[in-house]
C-alpha cells in the first residue's frame, strides 16, 4: 500500500479552459485581450439572499473586506454587457456545441434541456455580482492507467475579469476577458495520488486540445484542486496554470491536512475546547512595547496603533510546527489575519525573540497574560480597529484547530504551497437566471458530434502517419500549439510536417536556450518563415539562425527584415563560392582527398549562413572536389 493509500488522499480536479470562439458568450465582443481603454467604471458589491434567505458565506467574507472595484473598460473587447447595464444577449451556440462535443467525448449524458444559473460572485471578477454558467452535460469517464476516472459536470460558463491590481482599499479589473466561453471539466474525487492527478489533467488538456477549438496561451487554462485525507475535508486549491505543479501542490496540501490532524491530536490531549474557550485572554500590551526596538511595533506606534496581546492555552510549540515547507502553523493563523482583518502579520511566542523584540519583552507579556507551561501567545500590531478585529480572527482559528482541518478555498503559490483565500462558499450561492432562455440539445447534437476529438491514441497514429517520427510525434500530441502546427499543415503543403513540427516544438526551444526571447515570437511571425519556406525564399536549415536573430533582446528589427536576410542563394552563386573555397584549401584537398570534404563542408555552410541547404551544398561540393581532382 502506497503512503498516499495510507493517506486516504481522494483528488478532483476542475480544469476551465477558454473557447476559441469568435464572439463572448453573451454578446458580440470579440474574444481578444484589449489594452485601449475608454474610461472606467466604479462599483461597490454587496451580497444578497438566497430564495431561502441564506446569504452565501464566501460573498459575505468578501463584502467584509469593504474595497471599491474599479473596472478599465475596453475600447473593442467591451459593451453594455460586460458594464451590466444591458441584459445578456442569447448564449453563444458555438461554445454550448463545443460542450456537448466534450460529453459525447467522454461518454457522458448531454441534458436534453440546457439552463443557465447565476453563482454568487461579489470578489469584483463579475460586474453583475454573479457568474454565469450552464451545465451541458452528467457523468462520463475517462480511463487511467491506474482505474478509470469519472466526470461528474461539464459546463460552459463565463470567464471572469482580469485583474490588474489590488491595494489595501481597492481591487483594479480589466473587463476584456469577462465573459470569454470557458468550458469547465469537473472529475469525480477518484484521483488516489498526484502523479494521476497530472495525468488525468494533462489527458482533459489534450481532448480539448484536439478539437482545435479552444485558445491557448498563458491564463487560458487554469486547474482547481479538490485535495482531501481521512479525517481531513475536501478542500478547494485554485488557480494552478502549470501541469507540472499538480503533484507538488496535492502533495503539500495532503501533508498540511495530516499535520494539521497531529496538531488537533496533540492539543486534544492538552486541553478541551471548552477549557480553551474559558482560559483564553486577551490584553493591551501597548505600554508594554512603548520602547520596543522593533522597527514594525514603532512605526505603528507612531501612528497611533495598538499592540493586543493574546493567551493561547494549550498551543507552545504548535505555532510552530510545520505544515507545508516554509510555512508554520503560525503562518495558516497569520493568512487568516491578512485575509479578514486586513493586516500584515502576526508575531507568536514560538518564533520569539525575533524581529527586534527581545528575551525581556517576551518573558514581561508571558507575564502579563499569565503564560502557563504548555500555553503559546500571539501579538497583533497596527489600527486599534483592525488589532480587535484580527484578535477576533484568531480566536476562531485557533478554535477550529480542535476540529482538525477547516473548511477553505485557498489559492496556490508559484512555490507548490498554497495559502488561505476565503471560507468555503455553500450551495446558497447558485440560482436560476432569469434573462436567458433555456436551450434544447437536441438540435445542437448532429453539429456536437462533428467536434468530437480524436482520442490521443488515434491522434498519434495520425501524426506518425503524416511522417513525424514517434518522439516528435508525442510532443505535437502534448503540445500547446498542436492547432497552430495543424493550421500550418493544412495551409503550406509543400512544406514537410516534420520541418514544422521540428519549428514548434524544438527549434524555439533551441532559440530560448541561446538567449532568445521567445515571447515576441507571434504565430504570425512562425508563419511568416513556414510561407517562406513554401515559397523557396528560404531554406529551412535558415529557420533556427532567422528565429534567434529576430527575438534577440532589443532588436526592433521586423520579421520580413530578418528573412530576406537568408534569401537562398543560386546554384551558380553556390558553385562559385565552393570554388573559391576549395581553391584557397588547394593543399589540403590534395593531402587529404576525400577525407577533405568535412572541412569544406564547414566552411561553405559557415559563408551561406542557412541560405542554401546542406544536402544540396554537400552535393556540390563532391562534384567540385570530383572536377577539381580528375
Amino acid at each position: 500500500m502506497s503512503e498516499y493509500e495510507k493517506m486516504g488522499l481522494k483528488v478532483g480536479l476542475e480544469i476551465h479552459q477558454q473557447i476559441n470562439t469568435s464572439h463572448k458568450l453573451f454578446c458580440e465582443c470579440p474574444t481578444t485581450m484589449d489594452e485601449e481603454s475608454q474610461g472606467e467604471l466604479e462599483r461597490y458589491l454587496r451580497p444578497v439572499a438566497s430564495e431561502l434567505g441564506q446569504i452565501d458565506v464566501a460573498a459575505f467574507f468578501e463584502w467584509e473586506k469593504g474595497k471599491k472595484v474599479v473596472y478599465e473598460v475596453p475600447r473593442r473587447s467591451s459593451c453594455l454587457v460586460e458594464c451590466d447595464e444591458e441584459p445578456p444577449h442569447p448564449m453563444n451556440i458555438d461554445a454550448i456545441k463545443l460542450g456537448l462535443a466534450m460529453t459525447l467525448a467522454f461518454n457522458g449524458e448531454p441534458l436534453d434541456e440546457i439552463f443557465v444559473m447565476r453563482k454568487t460572485v461579489i470578489d469584483g471578477s463579475n460586474t453583475s455580482g454573479f457568474q454565469r454558467t450552464a451545465i451541458v452535460g452528467l457523468g462520463g469517464y475517462i480511463k487511467d492507467v491506474d482505474g478509470v476516472i469519472t466526470i461528474q459536470t461539464i459546463a460552459i460558463e463565463e470567464d471572469a475579469a482580469r485583474k490588474l491590481e489590488e491595494t489595501p482599499t481597492s481591487v483594479k479589473y480589466n473587463l476584456d476577458r469577462l465573459g470569454i466561453p470557458l468550458i469547465e471539466i469537473s472529475t469525480g474525487p477518484d484521483i488516489r495520488s498526484p502523479e494521476q492527478a497530472k495525468r488525468v489533467a494533462l489527458l482533459i488538456g489534450q481532448m480539448l486540445r484536439l478539437t482545435g477549438k479552444v485558445k491557448r496561451g498563458l491564463g487560458t487554462i487554469r486547474q482547481d484542486l479538490n485535495v482531501s485525507i481521512l479525517g481531513g475535508v475536501k478542500t478547494e486549491i485554485k488557480g494552478v496554470q502549470d501541469l507540472d505543479m499538480i503533484p507538488k501542490i496535492i502533495e503539500n496540501e495532503a501533508n498540511r491536512q495530516r499535520e494539521l490532524l497531529r496538531i488537533r491530536d496533540e492539543l486534544r490531549a492538552r486541553i478541551t475546547r471548552e477549557d480553551f474557550a474559558k482560559k483564553v485572554v486577551e490584553k493591551d500590551l501597548t505600554e508594554l512595547f512603548a520602547s520596543s526596538r522593533s522597527r514594525l511595533i514603532q512605526s505603528e506606534l507612531k501612528k497611533g496603533g495598538k499592540v493586543l496581546g493574546l493567551l493561547a492555552p494549550g498551543f507552545k510549540g504548535l505555532l510552530g510546527r510545520q505544515v507545508m515547507p516554509g510555512r508554520r502553523f503560525g503562518t495558516e493563523i497569520s493568512d487568516y489575519v491578512k485575509a479578514l482583518a486586513g493586516l500584515g502579520g502576526i508575531f507568536h511566542s514560538d518564533e520569539l525573540p525575533n524581529y527586534g523584540i527581545v528575551e525581556e519583552e517576551v518573558q514581561r507579556v508571558a507575564k502579563e497574560l499569565g503564560v502557563g507551561e504548555l500555553d503559546a501567545f500571539i501579538l497583533v500590531v497596527g489600527p486599534e480597529e483592525k488589532v480587535k478585529k484580527a484578535i477576533q480572527v484568531i480566536k476562531d482559528r485557533l478554535s477550529q484547530a480542535f476540529e482538525g482541518v477547516p473548511k477553505e478555498t485557498r489559492a496556490a503559490n508559484e512555490d507548490g504551497t498554497s495559502k488561505f483565500m476565503r471560507p468555503q462558499p455553500g450551495s446558497a450561492r447558485m440560482y436560476p437566471e432569469t434573462d436567458i432562455p433555456s436551450i434544447l440539445s437536441r438540435e445542437l447534437l448532429e453539429d456536437a458530434k462533428k467536434m468530437v476529438p480524436p482520442t490521443p491514441e488515434q491522434k498519434l497514429k495520425e501524426l506518425m502517419k503524416m511522417g513525424l517520427n514517434e518522439e516528435l510525434a508525442k510532443q505535437v500530441l502534448n503540445s500547446p500549439r498542436l492547432d497552430q502546427f495543424e493550421y500550418l499543415t493544412r495551409k503550406y503543403v509543400n512544406v514537410s510536417p516534420t520541418v514544422i513540427a521540428t519549428t514548434l516544438e524544438n527549434t524555439l526551444k533551441y532559440v530560448k536556450s541561446q538567449g532568445g526571447n521567445i515571447d515576441k515570437i507571434s504565430d504570425g511571425d512562425i508563419e511568416a518563415v513556414i510561407a517562406s519556406v513554401s515559397q523557396g525564399r528560404i531554406t529551412k536549415d535558415s529557420i533556427p539562425q532567422i528565429l534567434l536573430e529576430y527575438s534577440t533582446p532589443n532588436s526592433n528589427v521586423g520579421i520580413e527584415s530578418v528573412i530576406s536576410r537568408y534569401t537562398g542563394i543560386s546554384e551558380e552563386e553556390l558553385i562559385n563560392l565552393i570554388k573559391e573555397i576549395v581553391a584557397q584549401n588547394s593543399e589540403e584537398v590534395k593531402s587529404k582527398g576525400e577525407k577533405a570534404f568535412s572541412l569544406l563542408m564547414g566552411k561553405v555552410m559557415e559563408r551561406v549562413r542557412g541560405r542554401a541547404e546542406g544536402k544540396k551544398v554537400a552535393e556540390l561540393i563532391r562534384k567540385v572536389m570530383k572536377d577539381e581532382t580528375g
